[in-house]
C-alpha cells in the first residue's frame, strides 16, 4: 500500500493525554491505517503535515473551548467544546466528529453546527484526533481496539458525553451525534456501540457499522462497497452491545450521488441496517425534494408516524459535507476548505431531524401527503460503474439493478446500461420512458 513518509515528526501528545501508549501499534499497521485513512478523507496519497496544518487554518469563527480532564480518555482524544451564551438547563448534546486531515475548529467553522445550536440552544461536543492515533487524524473507526464498547476512542467519546452532563447540565435523554467521512464511519460505531447513549445520529458520506475490521476491508467498504443483508448488517449491530433490545436510535444517513471515495452504495447499506433494526422494509414510506438543490429524501417511517430512519441523496456532489452558505435561516457552513461542498445546508436538516430546532418533533395526527410524484431520475453507465456506484450489485460474474435484481448482463466495463431510479433506491432497466 502506498505510504508518504511525514515531511518532519508527528508532534508529542500532550502529557495530559493517558491511557493509550505510544508505541502500541505497530508501525506497518500504523502505515497501513493512514492509506486507508488518508484514502477516506481524500481519495487520494497521503499529504505532509504542513500541507494539512494549511487546510486547517481556521475561518473566522468563535474559537471552541478545550476541555480538560474528562475522563479516563483510552482513546486519547482531545474534547472541545461550543457553548451558546445563553445556553438554557437540560440543555441537549450534539457530538461532532471531523473528517481525516481535519481539527475540531476547521469542522466547526465550516459546517454550519454552531449556528444552530446558537440559534436553538445546544451544546456541541467536538472530539478531536491526533497523528499519535492515526497520522492522518481519522478516527479509526475500522479498528476493533478503538470502535467497541469501552474501548478506546468511542469510549473516550463516551466519557465526553459524560462530562457534558456533570459540567454543563445538559439532558442525557438528548445525545445525538453527527460526522463526516471518517466521522461518519465513527458516528455508525458510537450509535451501535451505545444505543443506549444516543437518541439519534446522521452519518454523512459513511459507512455502516461492522462493515471493516481491518486495513484491508475497510478499503472495500469504502469502493466497491460490501452488500449484505438487512438482517446481517443490523446483527453487526446487535453484536455490539449483547442483550440490548431498544429503543435503537433514529439515524437520518447523507451522501453525495458522485461520491468517488465513500461511494453511495454505503448509503443503502446503512439503509438496511438501520431500517432491520427498527423493524422496517426497505421501501420508503415518503419521498420528497428538498431545495435548494433538489436533494432526494427517503423516510422509513414507523407504525406511530415517526421517521426512524432517512435517507438524503445530495445531487452533483463528490465527497463531503454538503453546505450552503449565506444568511438565510436554511443556509450555513463555508467552503473555502476541501471536503465542504455548496450545495444544501445539510446541518439545518439533522438539526430538524434531531428535534432541535423547536419543530413538533411527535408523530402527526395524520400522515403527511407525498408531493407530486417526480421525474424518474436515470442513470447510463457501464456494469461496473453501475455497481461501483452503489445502483447495481454483482454475482457470478453478472451485475444485477439494485432493488429490482434485474439481470444486467456482465460485470464489467463494456456492457452499458441506462438505469431508471423510482423510488430512491430502487433501479430497473430503462425501457424509453427517462429524460
Amino acid at each position: 500500500m502506498p505510504y508518504v513518509t511525514p515531511s518532519h515528526p508527528a508532534p508529542p501528545a500532550p502529557a495530559a493525554r493517558t491511557g493509550r501508549p505510544r508505541g502500541g501499534r505497530p508501525l506497518g499497521r500504523l502505515a497501513a491505517a493512514l492509506a486507508a485513512a488518508v484514502t477516506l478523507a481524500t481519495g487520494a496519497a497521503p499529504v505532509a503535515p504542513a500541507t494539512e496544518a494549511r487546510a486547517a487554518v481556521p475561518r473566522a469563527a468563535a474559537a471552541l473551548e478545550r476541555v480538560t480532564d474528562f475522563g479516563a480518555n483510552p482513546g486519547a482524544l482531545t474534547m472541545y467544546v461550543h457553548r451558546p451564551a445563553a445556553l438554557p438547563a437540560n440543555a441537549p448534546v450534539v457530538v461532532a466528529l471531523h473528517g481525516c486531515t481535519q481539527n475540531a475548529q476547521l469542522y466547526a467553522d465550516n459546517s454550519g453546527l454552531d449556528t444552530f445550536a446558537d440559534r436553538h440552544g445546544f451544546l456541541v461536543v467536538y472530539a478531536e484526533t491526533t497523528t499519535a492515533n492515526n497520522a492522518n487524524k481519522c478516527f479509526n473507526w475500522f479498528q476493533t481496539g478503538d470502535n467497541r464498547r469501552g474501548r478506546g476512542e468511542a469510549a473516550s467519546i463516551r466519557q465526553m458525553v459524560a462530562h457534558a452532563t456533570s459540567a454543563y447540565g445538559t439532558d442525557p435523554a438528548r445525545v445525538q451525534v453527527t460526522g463526516l467521512s471518517a466521522g461518519g464511519a465513527m458516528t455508525s460505531v458510537m450509535l451501535a456501540a451505545y444505543p443506549d447513549v444516543f437518541t439519534a445520529g446522521a452519518v454523512v458520506a459513511g459507512i455502516p457499522y461492522g462493515c471493516g475490521v481491518d486495513v484491508v476491508s475497510a478499503f472495500g467498504c469504502m469502493s466497491p462497497g460490501v452488500d449484505r443483508t438487512p438482517a446481517a448488517w443490523a446483527q453487526a449491530v446487535r453484536d455490539a452491545h449483547p442483550g440490548y433490545a431498544g429503543p435503537w436510535p433514529r439515524v437520518a444517513i447523507w451522501h453525495g450521488d458522485n461520491d468517488p471515495t465513500v461511494v453511495p452504495r454505503n448509503a443503502d447499506e446503512l439503509r438496511d441496517q438501520w431500517t432491520a433494526l427498527h423493524g422496517l422494509g426497505q421501501t420508503p414510506d415518503r419521498t420528497s425534494t428538498l431545495a435548494p438543490d433538489n436533494t432526494r429524501r427517503s423516510e422509513y417511517v414507523t407504525a406511530g408516524g415517526r421517521t426512524a430512519v432517512e435517507v438524503n441523496r445530495v445531487p452533483g456532489i463528490g465527497h463531503g459535507t454538503p453546505v450552503a452558505p449565506g444568511t438565510g435561516p436554511q443556509q450555513c457552513g463555508a467552503t473555502g476548505t476541501q471536503h465542504f461542498i455548496a450545495s444544501i445546508c445539510s446541518s439545518y436538516w439533522i438539526t430538524r431531524f434531531f428535534g432541535l430546532d423547536g419543530s413538533v418533533t411527535e408523530p402527526p395526527t395524520e400522515p403527511p401527503v407525498d408531493p407530486p410524484t417526480e421525474p424518474a431520475a436515470c442513470w447510463t453507465a457501464s456494469n461496473y460503474e453501475h455497481v461501483r456506484a452503489g445502483r447495481a450489485t454483482t454475482t457470478g460474474g453478472y451485475a444485477y439493478a439494485k432493488g429490482s435484481g434485474q439481470n444486467l448482463g456482465l460485470y464489467n466495463t463494456f456492457v452499458t446500461r441506462t438505469l431508471k431510479e423510482t423510488p430512491p433506491g430502487h433501479y430497473t432497466i430503462a425501457t424509453g420512458s427517462c429524460p
